[in-house]
């Protein structure tokens, strides 16, 4: 009864920031449970490669785009471009984030504040808008945003990051209940991964001893330790669970 109830065959899936780290895994676990999938990125030839990857790996469709989710006219032409190729989408993943690294609080220009609201928030809020309307208006769907465990131990480092990762579990809620009962939409809050985009940090001296004294595990996740609550959340396994969020961390706290 429950042996396929993590399978995806015939969904259309969109991964923003499909191209690397945590976004790679899923774009991948998804083809594997048997989806199409779209991703999304700025950077297109890595988006390709992938692309390619998967049709070779899992004889899936692929579909490589470029697109700065800071951008609301690109939003925009990412999701046209999606419907227009594949014709739905039944799974969209907000996965793009940007963390820059700052001095001080005080160092913080207007430039760089809207730029991380922009492509934290105002991206995913737009996908999540134009998606959840269409999908409340077909067969419905699921949304996946991902927050991050900056939302729920704020330090002096992690604004406005941390803030613009915090409402996004509010918008998470507040979509869920615009677009149910049809559209699912809940919230992946990632702690330390070690990716490409980690590894100048989470192999130092510095990150064990906060692994030590601050995460139950003790250590960094794999980036395929996300998978499962992305394929929780994007198949029928979580056909009763809306507007949460699953806090994917080892057990981050302070």
């Amino acid at each position: 009864m429950y042996n396929n109830i993590f399978d995806l065959t015939g969904k259309i899936a969109l991964v923003t920031g499909g191209s690397r780290g945590l976004g790679r895994e899923m774009v991948r676990a998804f083809a594997e449970a048997g989806a199409d999938v779209m991703i999304a990125s700025r950077k297109l030839p890595q988006c390709e490669e992938l692309a390619e990857e998967i049709r070779k790996t899992y004889g899936r469709r692929a579909y490589p785009y470029s697109c700065n989710v800071g951008d609301w006219q690109q939003v925009e032409g990412m999701v046209e471009a999606a419907y227009d190729h594949f014709g739905r989408l039944d799974v969209l993943v907000n996965n793009a984030g940007l963390s820059p690294l700052y001095p001080s609080l005080d160092d913080v220009s207007e430039a760089l504040f809207d730029k991380v609201f922009d492509v934290n928030l105002k991206g995913p809020f737009r996908a999540a808008a134009m998606v959840g309307k269409r999908m409340a208006a077909g067969n419905g769907g699921s949304i996946i945003n991902v927050a991050s465990s900056a939302a729920f131990n704020p330090n002096k480092t992690t604004a406005p990051y941390g803030a613009a990762k915090w409402a996004l579990t509010h918008m998470t809620t507040t979509f869920a209940m615009e677009y149910g009962p049809k559209v699912r939409v809940n919230c992946i809050s990632p702690g330390p991964f070690d990716t490409d985009i980690s590894a100048g940090w989470i192999h130092s001296e510095a990150f064990a001893q906060r692994a030590e004294a601050h995460i139950a595990l003790k250590r960094g996740g794999q980036a395929g330790e996300i998978v499962g609550a992305a394929l929780y959340f994007a198949s029928d396994a979580s056909s009763f669970t809306t507007g949460t969020t699953l806090r994917v961390d080892g057990g981050t706290y302070g």
